[in-house]
């Protein structure tokens, strides 16, 4: 579908629209979302991601209008011990063509070569490399973000909360989808879609 037929269907579905999209993930998901586990020295399971408690949400703007959409797919391998920050660890990888707007015309198109291009480039990731302590049970996750094969560094804001062996971390990353190829040739065009995109996440781990 071009321009001036998403156009269109927008102004008559007002915000069921294609948001331009994103992104990454970077602690993820939700619905049929698979976790994998961390594994810790002598055989000790590692902490397990709650797929039916964890969120992820990506907002953009269309035409100045927030959109939604989520990834329903993504394994985590998450490590974190409150006490020794510096020690911890992230990686999620994300399937692209999971993205969910909720209408299998849009859906079909942001997969497409113009925004995500999930056939040429299945998969997201993000790999933390280092974190620290901003403030009580705030934390700064710095890490790479890799999507449609370009990495770029990033830093989110974590909050943490904690009861018992679980776990909570929430938290929003700012992203600009052009600085990664999401949305070409007529989508650059940030009056129609805005460059910034919000990922808002809520993901709960527990040890078992």
């Amino acid at each position: 579908m071009d321009a001036s037929g998403w156009r269109a269907r927008f102004e008559r579905n007002g915000s069921r629209v294609v948001v331009a999209a994103l992104t990454v993930v970077v602690l993820l998901g939700a619905g049929s979302a698979c976790a994998q586990p961390g594994g810790q020295p002598g055989g000790q399971p590692g902490p397990q991601l709650d797929a039916d408690k964890s969120t992820v949400v990506a907002i953009s703007r269309q035409m100045n209008v927030a959109v939604e959409g989520s990834f329903t797919k993504f394994d985590a391998r998450i490590d974190f011990d409150p006490a020794k920050p510096a020690a911890g660890s992230a990686r999620l990888t994300v399937d692209i063509g999971s993205y969910d707007l909720g209408d299998s015309t849009y859906n079909d198109s942001v997969r497409g070569p113009e925004w995500f291009d999930a056939k040429t480039w299945p998969q997201a990731t993000f790999v933390s490399t280092s974190i620290a302590s901003t403030g009580p049970n705030q934390y700064s996750v710095s890490g790479n973000l890799t999507i449609k094969g370009h990495t770029e560094r990033v830093a989110v804001p974590v909050v943490l909360t904690q009861q018992g062996m679980t776990q909570t971390f929430d938290g929003t990353l700012p992203i600009h989808r052009l600085a990664f190829g999401i949305g070409t040739g007529e989508w650059k065009d940030t009056a129609t879609v805005a460059d910034q995109v919000l990922i808002k996440f809520h993901v709960v781990v527990a040890r078992r």
